[in-house]
């Protein structure tokens, strides 16, 4: 097993590595989105209008599931599979951006997973707005030579073109919505209509063409609806759509709730974590109740709950009526990288420091945005941390050990305290704290997917699940884009849940 970021900062993809072979699978012309561009902000400009003038997904949604239903879709949305008690999936979350950082996730996802029976796809399959066009660079590509099923989840950018493509991709809907009738002039409907994004005339003329890179019939699954449940061998794994804004509708609830209900393991798949950066975010129901509130429930019989949305791998396992609960954060699969290193010490549901893992390390995420910031300020000498710096002034500000601390630890000096506290790293607060950079907040919603990197070491993740009648084993894979991590994948965090 080779090195993974805990071990060494080799491991991690530091140093003069050999880039990977990926960018032999990417396409001669490369979309490289930026969202500092006027016109891609204002094409994804829906997440902003539901929540002013009130969100119309759950209806939208109801619409699509009812579609479905008549077109012969399982009333209850279960997927009914013949893996036998012994099988193994892989789950992979926002992965859509079509660029270097997705390709690079390729070769080693298809390494670990070239015997599994399925695969997953946590939230944000496209961005930026989910256009049936981009489909053909952005999924059907990358993973035409996975030779099994995926399903897959919406994430709001799926969601930023009333969810069509997704659609038609996944359920086999070939005929559009038929158009609402229009809203009262001068309500909040009203308004929100003049400015809804919609797809393009012909979005999606070559989508048969590209269906092709996927069309060997080991790889065909149509689902029911935007949430579905799987039964394979001795669990169910349940996919939620939390839409644009994290919520559930009142109609998915209903179901969520009856598809919980039974002494059959289950797993969660969301779009949105309930536990997340050391808080837990439950997932409201719209009408009462709670996403969580169900998982928590002994009777429904959950042991994990993996959701995609923020941009790296997260774990707590947490304590509920003496049993385990894996929160899992899973949104590693390709899109830009949020940060780690402004986690605080962690402190949620009785989940410690020695408890909670996450990938890449705080001090892995310093040392990248300090690079990233010296570079786009023009201020390398300053904000430049290498590793070792940034993994010891982590451990000084958390009061933690170094997570790898091979050889000497680095010196913390003032300049390294500085850097750390401008760039939002968890801690105690101390007198430079009201000059934080805005990393955790409007940096990571804007700024860093405009400053995404091309080279090495992105930091990207998979998991891979396998299933037996005892336990699951999950383990959470590396990608950066180097050689030798895509030659052998690093395992970065395994948990076994058993299952009795």
């Amino acid at each position: 097993m080779s090195d993974s970021s805990r071990d060494t900062a080799e491991g991690a993809g530091w140093g003069a590595a050999e880039r990977g072979d990926y960018q032999q699978l990417m396409p001669r012309k490369v979309e490289k989105i930026s969202w500092l561009d006027p016109k891609m902000l204002w094409a994804a400009r829906n997440g902003v209008l539901a929540s002013w003038f009130g969100d119309p997904t759950g209806r939208t949604r109801g619409r699509w599931v009812a579609q479905r239903a008549a077109a012969g879709a399982p009333a209850d949305k279960v997927i009914r599979r013949d893996d036998p008690d012994r099988f193994s999936f892989m789950v992979i979350g926002d992965t859509g951006e079509g660029d270097d950082p997705q390709y690079a996730v390729v070769p080693g996802f298809l390494k670990v997973g070239q015997d599994t029976d399925f695969a997953v796809l946590a939230s944000d399959v496209i961005y930026p707005v989910g256009s049936a066009d981009d489909y053909a660079t952005k999924f059907f590509r990358p993973y035409q030579d996975y030779r099994a099923p995926i399903y897959a989840i919406p994430g709001n950018h799926d969601w930023y073109e009333d969810l069509g493509a997704f659609m038609r991709v996944f359920c086999d809907a070939t005929p559009p919505l038929p158009p609402e009738p229009a809203p009262r002039p001068l309500t909040r409907a009203w308004l929100r209509s003049l400015l809804w994004h919609r797809p393009r005339p012909h979005d999606g003329e070559h989508l048969g063409t590209a269906r092709k890179l996927r069309s060997a019939p080991a790889q065909q699954a149509a689902q029911p609806g935007p949430y579905w449940a799987i039964d394979a061998g001795p669990v169910r794994v349940i996919g939620i759509d939390t839409g644009l804004l994290g919520t559930v509708d009142a109609e998915q609830g209903a179901w969520l709730r009856e598809v919980s209900q039974g002494p059959r393991p289950k797993i969660l798949v969301t779009g949105s974590p309930l536990y997340v950066d050391g808080e837990r975010h439950p997932c409201p129901i719209e009408g009462g109740g709670t996403v969580d509130d169900l998982v928590r429930d002994p009777a429904h019989h959950y042991v994990a709950a993996i959701g995609g949305d923020i941009h790296n791998y997260q774990r707590y396992p947490v304590q509920v009526d003496g049993r385990t609960l894996q929160y899992v954060v899973a949104g590693g699969g390709g899109a830009f990288m949020h940060a780690t290193h402004t986690i605080p010490r962690i402190g949620v549901a009785d989940v410690t420091e020695q408890d909670f893992r996450c990938y890449p390390l705080r001090g892995d995420s310093l040392a990248f945005y300090s690079r990233l910031y010296g570079r786009r300020l023009r201020l390398r000498r300053f904000f430049e941390l290498s590793e070792a710096e940034a993994t010891a002034v982590i451990a000084e500000r958390l009061g933690i050990p170094p997570t790898r601390s091979p050889g000497e630890p680095a010196r913390v000096t003032r300049r390294t305290r500085l850097v750390a506290s401008l760039l939002g790293a968890g801690g105690r607060p101390d007198r430079t704290s009201r000059l934080r950079l805005p990393v955790r907040k409007i940096y990571t919603q804007l700024f860093s997917p405009s400053s995404a990197t091309y080279s090495p070491p992105f930091f990207k993740c998979f998991l891979r699940l396998d299933v037996t009648p005892e336990a699951i084993r999950l383990r959470c894979y590396a990608a950066t884009g180097n050689r030798a991590q895509e030659v052998e994948p690093p395992v970065e965090d395994e948990v076994v849940i058993p299952l009795t």
